[in-house]
């Protein structure tokens, strides 16, 4: 689960990060009145997306030429002027694509003299199986372009949980960005800060970028991206209403009602597959076959009828798709109630694309049978290989 910058910096505050005042704004007067609460004479307009890039964006009502999703403001007019052109409008930017995300919350923050930047990170090394900061004097840019272009300007330190942060992991993130002195302390308590609020929340990142040294000689946290393991979500009940829907997928919201794991992607076959393992591996073999899957979707191991027959009509509802293949290997889940939610959901959405069933394990004979006795057009396959050629040549067929 991931949060909105201003909601990121208010939380990071509460573990002592340093960051500049500031106040959200779900309307233009919001935005003036927020600028108000602040000293001046300089403010910064910030769009609240889930998406990086805002500030080289663009605004798709706007035209090219437009100002991007971060702007500084000197004066109280220049603030509501920039909150009228952003509230309501799409900002497109390199990670959200070509359709964009529609602006509806403001964060004004307070102008900062900016002497360097600096890029820090925390999240959790899958290889190692720690913690994991990621430090660079790269900041405000694109962490993706300095690691391709200039790698030995990147530093990661891994912290044994063992341990937890200790003051050697300090000076050595304080050492990756070339501080010294009082700024270095500066760095080493706003590492240990940074971890603190990583396991205090059950963060699965926390992005800082950029980390900037200003002109009177204090570090302080400029933009943060935070985001939060969903598997631990019941221990932050407080953390869960942060949640903003509108900034994610609606099927993917939908799809979370009912425990499911799915993810939209831009093919044009859906796949409902009971087990990631498997998952993968039937997207995989529906690109050797020369399709493209147009999502990822695991029911579990131990779904109900209701919960197969949610998946069916999520894969549905994709305009996208145009067709469908279920595979599953019954274990825990059985065949016969995989059967019984495909006809209930084809059924009830009026089923209009063609569908591949490939079923094996548990009660597959019952299933084979429910499944040819129910009068649909469902074309049954003995394996994963003829599944996926089948649907395949079905879609082309169509076509």
């Amino acid at each position: 689960m991931n949060i909105h910058e201003y909601q990121a910096k208010e939380l990071l505050a509460k573990f002592g990060v340093p960051v500049p005042a500031g106040y959200a704004a779900m309307s233009v007067e919001e935005a003036v009145e927020a600028a108000k609460r602040l000293p001046g004479p300089l403010y910064v307009v910030k769009a609240q997306i889930h998406a990086g890039g805002r500030g080289k964006g663009k605004f798709k009502e706007l035209g090219p030429d437009a100002k991007g999703g971060v702007r500084l403001a000197k004066t109280l007019d220049e603030v509501r002027a920039h909150a009228a052109e952003m509230l309501g409008n799409t900002l497109v930017t390199v990670q959200t694509g070509e359709a964009g995300k529609q602006v509806q919350r403001l964060y004004i923050t307070d102008g900062v003299d900016i002497a360097k930047e600096f890029y820090l990170a925390v999240l959790v090394d899958r290889g190692t199986g720690r913690i994991a900061m990621v430090a660079s004097t790269e900041g405000g840019m694109d962490i993706e372009t300095v690691a391709h272009d200039t790698p030995e300007k990147i530093h990661t330190l891994d912290i044994d949980p063992a341990t937890g942060f200790m003051p050697h992991h300090g000076r050595a993130v304080a050492a990756a960005l070339g501080l010294t002195g009082d700024l270095a302390k500066q760095a080493a308590n706003v590492a240990s800060k940074l971890y603190d609020a990583f396991l205090g929340t059950d963060a699965s990142q926390i992005e800082i970028n950029p980390l900037a040294v200003t002109e009177d000689g204090k570090l302080m946290v400029l933009d943060a991206k935070v985001g939060f393991d969903s598997n631990a979500m019941f221990r932050h009940k407080d953390l869960a209403e942060l949640r903003d829907l509108t900034e994610e997928d609606a099927m993917e919201v939908e799809a979370s009602k009912y425990d499911l794991a799915y993810i939209k992607l831009d093919g044009n076959i859906g796949c409902m597959v009971n087990g990631a393992g498997l998952a993968m591996a039937t997207m995989d073999i529906i690109k050797l076959n020369g399709a493209f899957p147009a999502n990822f979707l695991d029911v579990g191991g131990g779904a109900s009828k209701e919960k197969v027959t949610a998946a069916f009509k999520i894969i549905l509802s994709d305009p996208a798709v145009k067709g469908i293949l279920v595979n599953i290997f019954g274990g825990i889940m059985r065949c016969d109630i995989i059967a019984d939610g495909i006809i209930a959901a084809a059924k009830e959405v009026s089923l209009s694309v063609p569908l591949v069933v490939r079923l094996e394990g548990t009660n597959v004979e019952e299933g084979k049978r429910i499944l040819a006795d129910s009068g649909l057009a469902i074309v049954p396959a003995n394996d994963l290989g003829d599944a996926a050629r089948k649907i395949v040549a079905e879609v082309n067929k169509a076509a």
